[in-house]
């Protein structure tokens, strides 16, 4: 019998020596959740004001890509806390 189990095709990464994390843990990143908004030009931001929503393409209960420095490393959902809005990790890449 065959083993149907998948393959990855993409070469095995190398361990990264846990001092080197330590050394660069203080490094400062950014981190951003992305909406992404079709069909919105300069007209549709120079007529924003307090209380405008922007529709997005974005079905609501799908999840939305967190990107650290610009690349996506996982995925996230809104959830509200107390007054604030926050992001639950639903997925890591």
């Amino acid at each position: 019998m065959a083993d149907n189990a998948p393959t990855s095709t993409s070469p095995p990464q190398p361990e990264i020596p846990e001092v080197m994390w330590e050394e660069a843990a203080w490094l400062p990143c950014r981190i951003s959740c992305e909406a992404p908004v079709d069909h919105f030009s300069v007209r549709d931001l120079l007529e924003l004001a307090v209380g405008s929503l922007v529709e997005t393409e974005w079905k609501s209960g799908e999840d939305i890509p967190l990107r650290v420095n610009g690349k996506q490393i996982g995925w996230v959902e809104f959830e509200q806390i107390g007054n604030s809005l926050g992001v639950r990790l639903t997925e890591l890449l």
